[in-house]
């Protein structure tokens, strides 16, 4: 079974960072239902320059866990896991499933209510909590699972993004979506024919591209793997060269033990 180093090291690093994640959203649904409840949800709702607490989290922290995920993902499409197409399927198929079943079971039982909009409620797999489960696990779940429900719940993710700008959002702005397309395009064009190394203009890229879909309609945290997917990755590079790993090495503390903890 073909695993990278750093994806062992990753394994390993997110264990304390599962456990933190369980234990904030104990202390949450605590709060939630106490009597500081109502004080509680206000420090959420409360405005922070154009958007609120609990936006800036969502659409802001969690595209930078996306791009963590997104670019875990990359490496094991290259020279890991999923770099054989028949191992790559796998995940694929149960992803369109796990997306597919959850909302045939809502559609059918809510054919003729009100409530049938709410069909793609139920098809998004949370992909922080599906980490933290196995991170608490630890050495028992085998690493190519882990990478499995990598992959699973990004694809899974992806999708249930792509349903709700398709579905859900009012009105998605052409102009801000090209926009953001364009950017992720120079991105990938100076990576790829270019060969460009330096991450800064691929992070400040990045955050123009997250403002762009921001603005266009859609849930911003997709930017976060599209820009994992731009930011160069070299399989013959040691990981303290590739762009790609230095900067995973860098998010693993801020995520774990920053963002998911606040999302939680």
């Amino acid at each position: 079974m073909q695993l990278t180093d750093t994806f062992v090291r990753f394994a390993k690093s997110e264990q304390f960072g599962g456990v933190l994640l369980i234990a904030c959203t104990i202390v949450s649904l605590l709060l939630a239902n106490s009597a500081l409840g109502d004080a509680y949800h206000a420090i959420w709702y409360a405005r922070f320059g154009p958007l609120t607490v609990e936006h800036w989290i969502n659409d802001g922290l969690m595209a930078i866990f996306f791009l963590l995920i997104g670019l875990e993902l990359e490496r094991e499409l290259y020279v890991g896991e999923l770099s054989q197409l028949r191992n790559a399927l796998l995940p694929t198929f149960a992803a369109v499933g796990g997306m597919a079943a959850p909302a045939l079971i809502h559609f059918s039982l809510n054919a003729s209510e009100f409530s049938r909009p709410g069909f793609g409620i139920p098809m998004a797999t949370d992909i922080a909590f599906a980490l933290a489960v196995l991170a608490l696990l630890g050495s028992r779940v085998p690493a190519a699972l882990k990478v499995f429900v990598v992959a699973f719940a990004v694809i899974d993710d992806l999708g249930a993004i792509v349903l709700i700008a398709m579905v859900y959002t009012a009105e998605i702005s052409l102009p801000w979506l090209a926009a953001a397309l364009a950017i992720w395009a120079a991105l990938v064009l100076l990576n790829r024919p270019l060969g460009l190394k330096a991450l800064t203009p691929y992070l400040i890229g990045g955050v123009a591209m997250w403002y762009c879909i921001l603005h266009a309609g859609i849930h911003a945290s997709i930017a976060g793997v599209m820009l994992a997917f731009a930011i160069p990755f070299r399989a013959r590079t040691p990981d303290t060269q590739s762009p790609s790993n230095r900067l995973e090495h860098w998010l693993h503390k801020p995520v774990s033990f920053l963002i998911l903890p606040l999302f939680a």
